[in-house]
């Protein structure tokens, strides 16, 4: 459009009577961008509970298991805190990532080792496969590796963030083939 010609009647009738609202400061869309990549990680985490609390008091209680399991009211504390720290880590990625190249293949990395994570959930409570959950369990350990190495070309600080995660699913496998191998 030229500066000085008037708007087509398409763009003078949707944009008549806009008025900005508190939604268009880059402050608030940052915020929310900021919410939302700490809510989605914590909403795939109770979407598996919905199979883990079911089985908590009945199947898993009576699996035999290593001695250094952990006690059950660590799990959630845990894992709550894993959450929002993979949701700060995509909050940075976001943040930082604009214009690179790496971006799109972060956050469907991101998004792969969340869907695993769940169906981890699915395997060991849900449907009570405990070599089916190993094996997703390694697939997400490798996927989680390569999410960091994708996102540390982004941000050091976001690969970092799932130090954590890694280490607790690193420990959670091998605890679940200790569960198996008792089986």
């Amino acid at each position: 459009m030229v500066a000085g010609t008037p708007l087509s009647p398409t763009i003078t009738f949707i944009t008549r009577g806009f008025h900005p609202t508190p939604m268009d400061t880059p402050r608030l869309r940052t915020a929310l961008i900021f919410v939302i990549c700490i809510a989605t990680p914590l909403i795939i985490g109770f979407v598996g509970t919905l199979f883990t609390y079911g089985s908590l008091t009945g199947w898993y209680a009576l699996l035999e298991k290593p001695s250094f399991t952990p006690p059950a009211w660590i799990f959630a504390p845990t894992w709550t805190v894993l959450y929002i720290l993979m949701g700060i880590s995509l909050f940075l990625v976001l943040k930082n990532g604009s214009g690179s190249p790496s971006l799109k293949p972060a956050v469907v990395l991101f998004a792969a080792q969340l869907v695993l994570n769940l169906a981890w959930s699915v395997a060991f409570f849900g449907m009570r496969a405990i070599s089916l959950a190993l094996c997703v369990l390694l697939v997400l350990i490798a996927l989680i590796a390569a999410t960091m190495f994708v996102f540390r070309r982004i941000s050091a600080t976001a690969a970092w963030l799932l130090v954590p995660y890694l280490a607790w699913c690193c420990f959670a496998a091998v605890l679940n083939a200790g569960i198996w191998l008792l089986d």
